[in-house]
C-alpha cells in the first residue's frame, strides 16, 4: 500500500479493482452483498472521493464490530468499480498513523526554530532537536513529563493557551542568560475543544548580541569622536558640518538656537543628508552635553526587540535572565539625549508606548512594575513625510505633534550644489590619508559631472564617490573613466562654443588641470571689484565655467563675455 499522509485521502486511491458482478445491490438501496466463491459479506456503497475519515462513519454504522461491512465503490451508473475489506481500511488507518507520525518527527526536526507539543494536561508529548539546544535539555528527560517539573508556571506561555486557548505571537523571551527567542503560541482544538498546545520559539540570540555590539560600537565611536571634538573644535560642536551656502549655514544657525534650549526637536532630510550630525552637535551644544547621547534606529531594530531595547527589562522577568535586568535606551540617556533615528518606521502599536513615555517622563522595564523617572531630552529624525502619515493614518496625530516642537529641515546637497568643492577637498584628502598615497589631482572634467549629478543619495553618495576615486586614480590624476556611469554620464565636453552677442563664437580652452586641490574660497568678504569675483568663483570651482557663473548668479554666455571683457584666460586663475 503507498504511503498516506493525510485523513482526506480517498478510497479510490487504493482500492482493490473487481469484476462488477460479484456485487449485488438493489436499485436505490445503499447497501448489498458481495459473493467470490465461498466468501460473501455485507457491503456498503460509497462514492469515489469518500475519505478515510469520512469511511468511520459507514464502518462504524454497522450491527456491531464482527459484522464490519466491506466498502464498495460504484461509478455515476451504479456499477460497481472496486472494493474495500475492512482489514485493508484498518491497514490503511495504521500506515497513515505511523507515517504522520513520522512526518512530523522529520518536520520538527529539520526545523530551526524550537517546538514544544503539550497535552491537555500539560505533558510534553513533542520536543525536538533545536528545543534540546536552546533550553538544554534532552527530549529523553522532557516527554512524558510535565512542562512545569522544567520551568516556573508564570514563565510557560504555552499554559494561557492551554487555560484561556488565547495565541502569542512573537513574544520577546530570555530562557537563559545568554538566550534570546521569540515565541509564538497557541492551544491546538478539536472540534471546539482544547486537546493540546504547541509553542514555536525563534533563537535570536545572535540577532541580540549583534545589535549589542552595535551599540557598544557605536557608544565608544561617540566618545572617540567627542574626545576628537575637544581638540579640533572645542568651541563650535557643528564644526563637524561643512559648507558655507546660504541654506546649511541657515539650517545650523537653527539648529544653534534650538541647541541651548531642552525643547524637543524633529530633523527632517532625505537619507544621507546628516541628520545624526546635526543630532550629535545639538546635544553637544546644549546644556547636556556632559551627559550622554544615546541612538537607536527605529526602522534597524525588530519590533519585538524595540520595547525591550527603549525600556529595557526587569531582573527576574524572564527565566534564566540576569538578575541585575537591563537598562533600556531611555534609561541610559537620563539627563543627557535620546536621538530616535527613522522615527517614521515605528510600528503603530509601539507609537503608543513611546508617546505615554514621553508625556509622563515615566516608564515601566518589561516585566517590571516599579515606574522609572527620567529627564531625557528628545531629537528625533525622519526622510518620511510625517504630516502625510498622519493623514494615512500610518502614524499617530498626538505622537506627531509631541515630537514636532521644533522641526529643523537639512537641505538635500543638490540644493547647495555651490558647497561640493569643499566637501569634495575635504574627503579627498580624508581617503588619501587612510589609503597611504599623496593626494591626486582632480580633472576639471569630472568636477563638472560632480557638480551635475543630483545626488539622491546627498552627503553619504558623494563620500563614498569620492573613497572610489581615490582608490581608482592613476598616476595621481583622477578622470571621468574612473566615476561611476551613472554620474559620468553628466560630463560635459570641456570646449563649449557660446555664441557671442555681435554674431561671433568664442571657444574657450581647456583648463589647465590643478596639481592639488585648492580649499574652498568662503565668501565672508567678497572681492572688491567684478574682476576679482570672476577669478575668485573660477578659482573655487577649479576653471568649471558652469559651476561657477551659477556661483556669481549669471548665464554662462554671460560669464565667458566678462571674462573676454576682462582679458580672463587660463593662466589668469592658474593653480599653484
Amino acid at each position: 500500500m503507498k504511503p498516506l499522509f493525510s485523513l482526506d485521502s480517498t478510497l479510490s486511491s487504493f482500492a482493490i479493482p473487481i469484476p462488477p458482478d460479484i456485487v449485488k445491490i438493489r436499485t436505490g438501496e445503499s447497501v448489498g452483498e458481495w459473493v467470490d466463491k465461498e466468501r460473501k459479506g455485507r457491503v456498503v456503497i460509497v462514492s469515489p472521493t469518500t475519505t478515510l475519515e469520512q469511511s468511520i462513519s459507514h464502518i462504524l454504522a454497522g450491527p456491531g464490530v464482527s459484522d464490519l461491512p466491506t466498502l464498495v465503490i460504484v461509478d455515476e451508473q451504479g456499477t460497481a468499480t472496486g472494493m474495500v475489506e475492512p482489514y485493508q481500511l484498518m491497514t490503511a488507518f495504521v500506515v497513515l498513523t505511523q507515517n504522520q507520525s513520522a512526518l512530523l518527527s522529520t518536520l520538527m526536526d529539520t526545523m530551526s526554530e524550537a517546538v514544544t507539543i503539550v497535552d491537555s494536561r500539560n505533558v510534553v508529548q513533542h520536543w525536538n532537536r533545536a528545543a534540546e539546544t536552546i533550553y538544554e535539555i534532552n527530549r529523553e528527560q522532557v516527554v512524558g513529563t510535565s512542562l512545569d517539573e522544567h520551568f516556573a508556571s508564570e514563565s510557560i506561555r504555552l499554559l494561557d493557551a492551554l487555560r484561556q486557548g488565547t495565541s502569542v505571537q512573537r513574544v520577546y523571551h530570555i530562557p537563559r542568560p545568554d538566550s534570546h527567542v521569540l515565541i509564538n503560541a497557541a492551544p491546538i482544538r478539536r472540534e471546539g475543544e482544547i486537546i493540546g498546545a504547541i509553542s514555536i520559539e525563534q533563537d535570536i540570540t545572535e540577532l541580540v548580541r549583534l545589535n549589542e555590539e552595535l551599540a557598544h560600537t557605536t557608544a565608544h565611536l561617540h566618545n572617540l569622536q567627542q574626545e576628537m571634538s575637544r581638540f579640533q573644535a572645542a568651541d563650535d560642536p557643528f564644526y563637524a558640518i561643512k559648507g558655507h551656502s546660504a541654506s546649511i549655514q541657515s539650517a545650523i544657525g537653527s539648529a544653534k538656537k534650538v541647541a541651548q534650549t531642552d525643547a524637543t526637536v524633529l530633523i527632517y532630510g532625505e537619507s544621507g543628508v546628516g541628520k545624526e550630525l546635526f543630532a550629535k552637535a545639538i546635544h553637544q551644544a546644549s546644556r547636556r552635553h556632559e551627559k550622554p547621547f544615546i541612538a537607536i534606529n527605529c526602522g534597524a531594530i525588530p519590533a519585538a526587540l524595540f520595547e525591550s531595547e527603549l525600556f529595557g527589562y526587569q531582573g527576574g522577568a524572564f527565566t534564566g535572565a540576569e538578575k541585575k535586568g537591563k537598562p533600556g535606551k531611555l534609561e541610559l540617556a537620563h539627563g543627557g539625549t535620546l536621538f530616535l533615528d527613522e522615527i517614521g518606521e515605528l510600528p503603530l502599536e509601539l507609537q503608543v508606548k513611546l508617546l505615554r513615555a514621553l508625556q509622563e517622563r515615566q516608564f515601566y522595564r518589561v516585566g517590571g512594575t516599579e515606574p522609572i523617572t527620567v529627564n531625557t531630552r528628545i531629537v528625533a529624525a525622519t526622510n518620511r513625510q510625517l504630516e502625510q502619515m498622519v493623514t494615512d493614518g500610518r502614524f499617530r496625530e498626538d505622537l506627531y505633534y509631541r515630537l514636532n516642537v521644533f522641526s529643523l529641515e537639512i537641505p538635500p546637497l543638490r540644493e547647495r550644489r555651490e558647497d561640493l568643492p569643499e566637501l569634495v577637498q575635504i574627503f579627498i584628502h580624508e581617503y588619501s590619508v587612510a589609503h597611504d598615497h599623496s593626494v591626486p589631482r582632480i580633472s576639471p572634467e569630472v568636477m563638472q559631472a560632480l557638480y551635475e549629478y543630483n545626488w539622491p543619495g546627498n552627503i553619504r553618495q558623494l563620500r563614498n564617490v569620492i573613497e572610489r576615486l581615490s582608490i581608482l586614480q592613476e598616476n595621481g590624476v583622477i578622470l571621468p573613466e574612473h566615476l561611476p556611469s551613472v554620474i559620468r554620464s553628466h560630463a560635459e565636453p570641456t570646449h563649449v562654443s557660446v555664441h557671442t552677442p555681435i554674431g561671433g563664437t568664442y571657444a574657450p580652452p581647456t583648463p589647465t588641470p590643478p596639481s592639488i586641490i585648492r580649499p574652498s574660497i568662503a565668501y565672508t568678504s567678497p572681492p572688491a571689484n567684478e574682476k576679482e569675483r570672476i577669478l575668485a568663483a573660477l578659482e573655487r570651482t577649479y576653471g568649471n565655467k558652469k559651476a561657477a557663473a551659477e556661483l556669481l548668479g549669471v548665464s554662462r554666455g554671460t560669464l565667458y563675455n566678462k571674462m573676454k571683457k576682462f582679458n580672463i584666460n587660463e593662466e589668469s586663475f592658474k593653480w599653484d
